[in-house]
């Protein structure tokens, strides 16, 4: 990982300025590794962030890399596989800055399925903010917004992707970082949209607040609560409540956006030539 660490990362912005525990960096890694088992070059890699923890990883890689504003990371990127549909297009986002106020750029970069990896850092709560409860903090679960417990229903964001239209959708933990990393490599040499959720760690504002306080904890807790997706489909409801059902959900070939955009642009350009 040494060399690796020299190869993709700017050395001169570390350290990171995540918290002692917190899983975002083992997800970088699992992305950076994927990457390097690809051969992509860093030339043609463009990494998109939003706001939040997670989006701070772009600032750390050693690619083109683009932050913008909250829970449009999704648009940008958009907008640079539209114009550019050679480059390699990753978002990196959190599951407040994808399923709040990104929720519906999320929606329709599925359904488009455009060709961009999603990695959505999944730790249950805004940690950036100060520990308020995310859409995707689990219900009963204790944040700075829910002293007595979190009452909102909780997404499944893989579920609603896999339902948008994207190509392929998984599941990975930061304790089970092989498969997450070959869910990620999965992912990135996908044609179409594809989204990976890597459930990781914040022992600061979720762990703390959840009798959950450090970073092994939090992977000790994946560690036994995750359950593979062919184990889950013979349990009962019941038996997966608290869960986290991991692995892949959908792995299917659909035309993708930016090739669909081409060929219409190019009859178009023959039905005007024969006017």
């Amino acid at each position: 990982m040494n060399d690796k660490l020299k190869a993709y990362f700017r050395t001169d912005h570390l350290p990171h300025i995540w918290c002692p525990g917190c899983g975002n960096g083992i997800v970088t890694a699992a992305i950076v590794r994927a990457i390097d088992d690809l051969g992509w070059s860093k030339d043609d890699t463009v990494f998109v962030s939003g706001i939040g923890c997670s989006s701070r990883a772009p600032g750390y890689l050693d690619f083109n890399t683009l932050h913008t504003t909250h829970g449009r990371a999704l648009v940008f990127a958009t907008g640079v596989k539209v114009a550019r549909p050679d480059l390699n297009v990753i978002v990196i986002t959190g599951d407040g800055d994808a399923s709040a106020i990104g929720g519906n750029h999320l929606i329709h970069a599925a359904r488009r399925n455009i060709d961009i990896t999603t990695i959505c850092f999944n730790n249950n709560i805004y940690g950036m903010t100060g520990g308020q409860y995310s859409p995707l903090s689990p219900t009963d679960s204790f944040a700075s917004t829910a002293p007595y417990g979190n009452a909102d229903r909780t997404f499944d964001l893989c579920r609603l992707v896999e339902a948008a239209g994207a190509s392929y959708v998984a599941r990975g933990t930061t304790y089970h970082v092989t498969p997450l990393t070959n869910m990620i490599r999965r992912g990135l040499e996908k044609k179409g949209f594809s989204f990976v959720e890597a459930m990781t760690a914040c022992p600061v504002y979720f762990g703390r607040r959840n009798k959950l306080p450090t970073g092994v904890d939090l992977l000790n807790w994946q560690r036994d609560n995750a359950v593979p997706v062919s184990r889950a489909a013979k349990m009962e409801p019941e038996e997966l409540a608290g869960k986290i059902v991991i692995g892949t959900f959908l792995d299917v070939e659909m035309p993708e956006y930016t090739e669909t955009y081409e060929r219409l642009l190019k009859e178009h350009a023959a039905d005007r030539s024969g006017e």
